[in-house]
């Protein structure tokens, strides 16, 4: 049956579920749009509950699982992209405590704390995946996870990657009891170039806000580290910063 009305009830729920914060997390289900983006969450092992597919746009195979076949139109109002691709899912959402995570003996971690941009939450999980992260911990975190612009913005990184949200005070025991080395990111005159940090061990970068970095609670507990820079600005873009950090710590690993 092709579905042609805006008030048909699941158009409804799904056009609420891209809007609405405290409804996805009620619902613990998300919307992914698109080809790449929903191959990533299916190649994840992310349980699919249903599709919603306009057949003049998507050509390609088409997932198994439950498909409501929708008009240009009624795509069109749900996607929130536009009219691209063709394809809508909706998945459940998954819930792993940071105490689940096992680290490798030379993880390395990247924490942002109280990062508020979806898009931003992005582009670190894009960069996080591309250089080889082994988790991002999201402190005292003000972004849903499954936001679409942050499941856009990452390209469907976010499916491959170990990701947890946690408070401060559970993060850094975390990292205490795991034996990582902390590196913060705090601006004074203790700061020593990231390049000078081991990460062929266990180690962990935290990142602060744009506009205010990282908060008093982490005040002497790792060792502050900087980002040499030539020119005369005093600081980069948060997703920036957390994209040297990921590739210094490749490089490392890589010799």
């Amino acid at each position: 049956m092709l579905i042609e009305s805006f008030q048909n009830e699941k158009i409804k729920n799904v056009t609420k579920l891209l809007t609405d914060n405290r409804f996805r997390k009620k619902s613990k289900v998300f919307v992914v749009e698109g080809q790449q983006e929903n191959a990533r969450a299916l190649q994840y092992n992310f349980e699919p509950v249903e599709f919603f597919i306009c057949e003049n746009i998507f050509k390609e195979k088409l997932p198994e699982g439950k498909i409501h076949y929708v008009s240009d139109k009624v795509y069109e109002k749900i996607a929130y992209r536009g009219s691209s691709e063709g394809i809508i899912g909706v998945y459940q959402a998954k819930e792993t405590p940071l105490s689940s995570y096992v680290p490798k003996d030379n993880s390395t971690v990247i924490i942002v704390e109280g990062v508020e941009k979806p898009g931003n939450l992005g582009a670190i999980l894009r960069s996080c995946e591309a250089f080889g992260i082994d988790a991002l911990i999201v402190a005292d975190g003000k972004t849903d996870f499954y936001n679409p612009n942050v499941i856009r913005s990452s390209v469907g990184c976010l499916f491959g990657m170990e990701v947890y949200q946690a408070e401060n005070e559970e993060t850094f025991e975390f990292l205490h009891k795991n034996k990582f080395s902390i590196y913060t990111t705090l601006m004074d005159e203790t700061a020593e170039d990231l390049y000078k940090r081991d990460f062929t061990q266990r180690s962990a970068v935290l990142f602060g806000t744009e506009h205010s970095g990282l908060s008093d609670f982490w005040i002497g507990k790792g060792k502050n580290t900087l980002i040499p820079m030539a020119g005369s600005i005093d600081s980069l873009n948060l997703s920036n910063a957390v994209a040297i950090t990921c590739y210094e710590s490749l490089k490392q690993k890589k010799g």
